[in-house]
C-alpha cells in the first residue's frame, strides 16, 4: 500500500489538479506529476494516468454535447503510434532527462502557437500533436499540452469536452501499453485509485472558476497552465 503522506500529499495535489482541469481542461496531471514525481517517484506514471482517467468522465458527465468529433480521430491515431515510444523512454531514458525534454518540447510547442495568429487544426497537426501527446503522456503523465493548444482558441465547454474524450482514450491506451510492457505495478494502480476522491472534490470545487474562465478568459488560463507546467517539470529535473 502506498504511504499514508502519498495520500496526504499527493491527494492535495490532484485535489488542485482537478481544479485547473475542471476548469480549464487540462491539469490534474501537470500538478500532480511533478509533485509525485519528486515525492514518490516509484508509483510513477501509473498512480497519475489512472487519475487523468477517471477526472475526464466528470467532465463528460456535464459538458459531452460540446465535444468536437471532426478530426479527433486522427489525434487518436497519432496517440497510438506514440505510446510505445512512450514506453521505450520509460524503460531506457533517465528519468531527469526524461523530464526536462518533454519540458522543452511543451515549452516550444507553446511559444509556436502562442506567436502565431492561428495554428491549423487539421490531420496533419492533430496526428502530430496526438503522437507528441502519445510518448509524453505515457513516459510522464504529462500528454495534453500538444492537444490543448490546437484548441486553444475555442469555446470552454468545448475545449473541456473535447480534451476529456481524448484523455479517457488516450490514457487507456498508456495504461495498456505500460501494464502489456510490464511496468505497470499494482501498486500504482493502487495509488492512483486512492486520489479519486480528491479530484471528485477538486471537480466539484470547480465550478466558479469555471464559470469565470467562460467569459472570454479561457484561452490565457490555459497558456499560462501548460507553460507553467514545463517550467515546473523543467526546473524540478535540473535540481
Amino acid at each position: 500500500m502506498p504511504p499514508l503522506d502519498f495520500l496526504l500529499i499527493g491527494g492535495l495535489a490532484a485535489l488542485v489538479g482537478a481544479i485547473v482541469q475542471g476548469s480549464v481542461g487540462l491539469g490534474v496531471g501537470l500538478v500532480a506529476t511533478p509533485v509525485v514525481a519528486m515525492l514518490f517517484p516509484a508509483l510513477m506514471p501509473g498512480a497519475v494516468l489512472v487519475v487523468t482517467l477517471a477526472l475526464p468522465f466528470a467532465t463528460l458527465a456535464e459538458e459531452v454535447r460540446h465535444v468536437e468529433l471532426r478530426g479527433l480521430g486522427w489525434a487518436f491515431a497519432g496517440r497510438l503510434a506514440g505510446t510505445p515510444f512512450g514506453v521505450l523512454l520509460v524503460a531506457a531514458v533517465p528519468e531527469h532527462v526524461l523530464g526536462i525534454v518533454i519540458g522543452l518540447v511543451v515549452l516550444a510547442a507553446l511559444a509556436v502557437t502562442t506567436w502565431s495568429r492561428e495554428v491549423p487544426r487539421d490531420r496533419r497537426t492533430l496526428a502530430v500533436a496526438g503522437l507528441v501527446s502519445g510518448t509524453t503522456g505515457t513516459a510522464s503523465g504529462i500528454g495534453g499540452p500538444p492537444i490543448a493548444l490546437l484548441y486553444q482558441r475555442e469555446s470552454g465547454p468545448r475545449v473541456r469536452a473535447t480534451l476529456a474524450l481524448y484523455f479517457v482514450g488516450g490514457a487507456i491506451l498508456s495504461l495498456g501499453a505500460l501494464a502489456l510492457a510490464g511496468r505497470l505495478p499494482v501498486r500504482q494502480v493502487v495509488a492512483g485509485l486512492m486520489l479519486l476522491p480528491f479530484v471528485l472534490a477538486g471537480f466539484l470545487g470547480a465550478g466558479p472558476l469555471r464559470r469565470y474562465l467562460d467569459a472570454g478568459r479561457l484561452r490565457a488560463a490555459l497558456l499560462v497552465v501548460v507553460g507553467a507546467s514545463a517550467v515546473v517539470l523543467i526546473v524540478r529535473n535540473l535540481i
